[in-house]
């Protein structure tokens, strides 16, 4: 990178004015973020899981893979390098208080919920994830940049990105949840389900029934795909674990490959996992695709830095938003079971969408 692009990094529409792909992403436990743009080429589109096998890039996965939403491969020549960023940010301009913008729930809302009850009630299936979208207008004090930073500070246990390219246009997020990460023997996944607010700021102990069978379709789940595919992993959890203002219960997967050149393959299994889509998977995904009443992009996709070689790290799309010129749109979804209630469901994707929505300048 050179001292032109350090200086850019102050202004990231010098990268969307040339129409350069680039992604910046800070790894929990990391100091720096790093940084990585393709400089020649064009970026790669893929447009199936399993294609992946054998690639080396940062990963852009939509939820559903189609025409319009392809998978995007940005062919870096490494993988992003540490990179120090100035903390020049005004944190006035971030919202304080999530009360002041938690809101009751819509019609829509509420209209898709009773949909989604009905077929978890008809034992159709075991659960549903059901998600949402809020778009705001943008105001001239948003700074995706700036953003980025300010997520870096507030959510030191979530991978925190910051991505362009001209399919995807921009994207930001910050997500607790690994879909894939390692190197050489040593590889592992996560099943993260169940949510709580934090208690004064500590992790919530005691889970009621709802959370912990929620968790554990999750984690059932993730152990059925690995073994399909002959991978025996050894398990840690469930346990609470951060993730923003909130807590999920967390299981941690510790396995070794055979051949690291079919992360593709590894992938194609994993996602989506009952965490973004349900149970049984593939009607709960066709379910939700024809049920929910939105596109969700690349929202609850996955994205992060692929190397069969190296270092993978590989996250599911939570917590994130688009920015477009004149609006921001962020996403949140909650695991639904037949016991669930409207205004819980509601409240928790409220409390989801504030992690990208505190970031946001406040309204007049």
């Amino acid at each position: 990178m050179t001292d032109e692009d350090i200086r850019s990094l102050t202004t990231i529409d010098t990268f969307i004015q040339r129409k350069q792909s680039f992604a910046i992403y800070r790894i929990p436990g990391e100091r720096y973020p790093r940084f990585l743009t393709q400089t020649t080429g064009a970026i790669r589109l893929i447009y199936n899981v399993k294609d992946l096998d054998g690639q080396r890039g940062f990963v852009i996965a939509p939820f559903h893979v189609n025409e319009v939403c392809p998978i995007v491969l940005i062919q870096s020549d490494q993988a992003g390098q540490p990179l120090p960023v100035e903390d020049g940010m005004d944190d006035s301009i971030l919202l304080s208080k999530e009360e002041s913008f938690l809101l009751p729930y819509s019609e829509e809302y509420a209209a898709c919920f009773h949909t989604f009850i009905e077929a978890l009630n008809s034992k159709t299936f075991e659960k549903l994830v059901l998600s949402r979208c809020l778009t705001i207008k943008r105001t001239p004090e948003f700074s995706p940049l700036a953003a980025f930073r300010a997520a870096c500070r507030r959510y030191v246990h979530s991978y925190i990105y910051l991505c362009y390219t001209p399919q995807t246009g921009i994207w930001l997020g910050s997500t607790p949840e690994i879909i894939l990460s390692g190197e050489k023997e040593e590889w592992n996944t996560v099943a993260l389900a169940g949510t709580q607010p934090l208690q004064d700021g500590k992790l919530p102990q005691v889970w009621d029934e709802k959370n912990r069978k929620e968790q554990n379709y999750v984690t059932s789940y993730i152990r059925h795909q690995l073994l399909s595919l002959g991978i025996q992993a050894s398990e840690n959890g469930p346990y609470p674990a951060y993730a923003g203002t909130l807590s999920h219960l967390k299981t941690d997967f510790q396995f070794s490959l055979k051949n690291n050149k079919t992360l593709g393959e590894l992938l194609n299994v994993l996602h989506p996992t009952p965490a973004v889509c349900g149970l049984p998977k593939e009607e709960a995904y066709r379910f939700i695709l024809k049920n929910e009443g939105y596109d969700r992009s690349y929202y609850s996709g996955f994205i992060g830095w692929l190397d069969p070689d190296g270092r993978t790290d590989l996250y599911v799309n939570l917590r994130c938003m688009q920015i477009d010129k004149e609006t921001l749109t962020f996403y949140a979804g909650g695991g639904l079971l037949a016991s669930s209630e409207l205004n819980d469901e509601w409240q928790e994707t409220e409390k989801k969408l504030q992690t990208m929505r505190r970031l946001a300048p406040v309204l007049p």
